[in-house]
């Protein structure tokens, strides 16, 4: 007598209409490429004008993790990207406190790229309470995700081609004003990238200030149960985000140190988009620009937000998280529209929150992230699946990601103290909610099984 499942209810599932480009153009607004100008005045300062080096100090570490990234996406096709790489391959505790840890990173990134928007329009408009601002932005932004990923997609796309476009025309008005004389005087110096006065330790701390502006392409990975044949397109768009992104930063930057050899002209490095805009491009240009950074600013805040509420549903559907909320999916819209209203609340809190203190979050959430990513490859294919009997599986499966590790663990030595006792505090608390959870470590983690 054979079961008849037929009438078995089916549970809502996230629906697959990404390709390759719109991927990477969702990677690239996430990391938002016009962010090199308002971090340029901070790291120039700390590396004394080596800006470009710090950037290819951080597009070392991100290549090599972007790799493994890769390689796991393909093992394990799953939107939760870190924590179910880090669940599958190490342990479900493991998984269960990388998660919890990306959190830091993927929650805050739409409130900060509020923030930023905010700071601009008190910059333009200061008369006009800037709280009706965040509200319609944030607005905005959540309505948006609530329809379905191809509306970000497609609205991103349009930002990353527009913000390539602004990138261009500023680079070019730097390039003419060195070769008139301004800053250094010439188009051909290798000052930006190695001087007399160059130290490799502040390199790498600026390293670690840089590695926010990569973030979208860890991002892109929490989007592969929307992407169709997700084990050969996001690998590619994951490489293609962290290398597109990398190439633009460093030339950028070389020509900019150029052009400001030194942050003496600027009256607050902490805050040098507005300044750069108006000494390269005018006080006319600058109202532009900064009016088209608010966009921008939007289009990496809608991505983080898909990303997060993404990251929520997975720990949700796997019960770590009640399943009932955070693992529900909108069966008109299928997405996951109560995380996408969650998320849309938290970023409410721009209006009030510190910008330096959910920076310093979300640096330490992408560092634990970036590391385990790299652990869970070796774990995963060198020693669980014994991939380790030929000279190309141990540069695959041990060398790679190894060197991924260290390059990464560079930056931790390097974190900044505030990012470290926060994020340990964060997680203390995510080690209470687990023990919890698992009745002071006597259940297992809970797991969503495919087979349900």
């Amino acid at each position: 007598m054979s079961l008849n499942t037929s009438a078995a209810p089916q549970r809502a599932q996230l629906k697959k209409t990404l390709t390759l480009l719109p991927v990477v153009m969702m990677g690239l607004a996430y990391m938002q490429p016009m962010t090199l100008f308002d971090t340029f005045g901070i790291v120039s300062g700390l590396t004394d004008g080596h800006v470009a080096t710090a950037y290819a100090f951080a597009l070392i570490a991100i290549l090599f993790t972007a790799v493994s990234y890769g390689k796991l996406v393909r093992r394990f096709p799953s939107a939760g990207s870190a924590y179910t790489y880090a669940q599958k391959a190490i342990s479900p505790h493991v998984g269960f406190m990388v998660g919890w840890s990306s959190l830091l990173d993927y929650l805050f990134m739409p409130m900060i790229n509020i923030l930023l928007a905010k700071n601009y329009f008190e910059s333009l408009v200061p008369g006009i309470p800037s709280w009706i601002f965040v509200v319609l932005l944030v607005g905005f932004m959540t309505l948006s995700n609530l329809k379905g990923i191809k509306t970000v997609a497609n609205f991103n796309s349009v930002i990353v081609v527009l913000q390539v476009i602004v990138m261009v025309g500023i680079t070019g008005m730097v390039i003419y004003g060195v070769a008139s004389g301004v800053g250094s005087g010439t188009l051909v110096s290798s000052r930006p990238f190695w001087s007399e006065n160059a130290h490799v330790v502040p390199m790498i701390t600026g390293a670690t200030i840089l590695c926010f502006s990569f973030l979208g392409f860890d991002g892109i990975s929490s989007l592969s149960e929307e992407t169709k044949d997700a084990e050969r397109t996001i690998p590619r768009a994951i490489f293609l985000t962290a290398l597109i992104g990398g190439v633009i930063f460093i030339a950028a930057s070389y020509f900019l140190q150029l052009y400001f050899p030194d942050i003496t002209r600027f009256q607050d490095p902490d805050s040098s988009q507005p300044e750069i805009m108006l000494f390269v491009a005018g006080k006319a240009l600058q109202v532009g620009i900064l009016i088209f950074s608010v966009v921008t600013v939007l289009a990496s805040g809608m991505a983080a937000h898909a990303g997060v509420s993404r990251l929520m549903y997975v720990m949700g559907r796997d019960g770590v998280f009640p399943e009932r909320f955070f693992g529900y999916i909108h069966p008109k819209w299928r997405t996951p529209s109560l995380n996408v209203l969650l998320v849309g609340a938290i970023a409410l809190m721009a209006i009030n929150f510190d910008l330096v203190t959910a920076t310093a979050l979300i640096n330490f959430g992408a560092l634990v992230a970036f590391t385990f990513v790299n652990l869970s490859v070796i774990a995963q294919f060198w020693i669980r699946e014994k991939r380790n009997r030929t000279l190309k599986n141990h540069v695959q499966y041990l060398l790679l990601p190894l060197l991924g590790a260290i390059t990464v663990g560079a930056l931790w030595v390097n974190l900044e103290e505030s990012s470290m006792v926060l994020g340990l505090i964060w997680a203390a608390i995510g080690i209470i909610y687990l023990a919890f959870v698992t009745r002071s470590f006597r259940n297992p983690v809970p797991q969503f099984s495919e087979e349900v």
